[in-house]
């Protein structure tokens, strides 16, 4: 008898992400819009533009930093890296001058986790990622895995829009996206290495009575949040760091092949 091969249909498609990831919903996307302030903090043309090229100044030596670093010898990594700090400190006077701009302070934790990594946030030594080890460290570990998730965190309040449906910048979404990208990075690191070395250095903040669960879910909120602002890895690693979702997600595609057959793996790959 010849097979009957029956098509997934979008719907389908739909409700099989959603169980896959209760957060997930198709109508929920970002609309960028460029008539918008590109920092709703900072509605005066003029002004922004002054501080974007500050901003533009310190990234720039950053980038020139990171080229010399490739293929540079220990004792002159060491040197670069401790230039690269001075760099990322600059971002500290933006800050200063203009606590509201959260562009800087995204920057500033991405430049001190290059410099430290995510091992930051765990208990032991730097890891190998690190520009600086622990010999070559001029800042308390405490100190700067505190003003990474501080900076992070203040980003993040400073230009979410107030309803879910609003629309943000261009500007505004990609700082969104990778300041949620960047903090889920780190919950995902600190959730992975539970077991073996425990979170260190964040004495005082709410994270500091979370479990491995709860951190794990934090980084999935947080990939998830930062694919709705565009990052198209976020939007793969939102579900495949939710174990629940996983799991459901898991049985349900399953279930799904069982009912329509090898259609179901060709016809699916459109929508998900």
């Amino acid at each position: 008898m010849e097979s009957i091969s029956t098509s997934i249909s979008l719907r389908d498609s739909n409700v099989l992400m959603k169980i896959k990831d209760p957060e997930w919903n198709p109508s929920a996307t970002v609309t960028m819009d460029n008539t918008l302030p590109k920092d709703p903090n900072v509605s005066d043309p003029v002004l922004y533009s002054h501080i974007v090229q500050k901003e533009r100044g310190i990234i720039q030596a950053l980038q020139q930093l990171e080229t010399r670093l490739l293929g540079a010898k220990p004792a002159s990594r060491v040197e670069l890296a401790q230039e690269y700090r001075r760099c990322v400190l600059g971002f500290a006077d933006l800050i200063n001058q203009f606590p509201m701009y959260a562009s800087a302070r995204n920057n500033r934790a991405q430049g001190y986790r290059r410099l430290y990594g995510n091992s930051l946030f765990l208990a032991g030594g730097y890891g190998p990622g690190a520009l600086l080890s622990d010999a070559d460290a001029l800042d308390p570990k405490a100190t700067i895995a505190h003003l990474v998730l501080y900076d992070l965190d203040e980003a993040i309040k400073l230009i979410t829009p107030k309803t879910s449906h609003a629309s943000v910048s261009p500007q505004a979404g990609r700082t969104l996206s990778s300041a949620h990208t960047q903090r889920a990075a780190i919950y995902h690191t600190i959730a992975k290495s539970f077991e073996t070395r425990e979170p260190a250095c964040i004495a005082g903040r709410r994270e500091s009575r979370w479990t491995k669960a709860d951190f794990e879910e934090a980084a999935s909120r947080d990939f998830a949040q930062g694919a709705r602002y565009g990052n198209e890895i976020a939007k793969g690693l939102a579900v495949s760091t939710n174990p629940t979702a996983k799991l459901c997600g898991q049985m349900v595609e399953a279930a799904m092949k069982e009912e329509y057959g090898p259609s179901y793996s060709c016809e699916s790959r459109k929508f998900l």
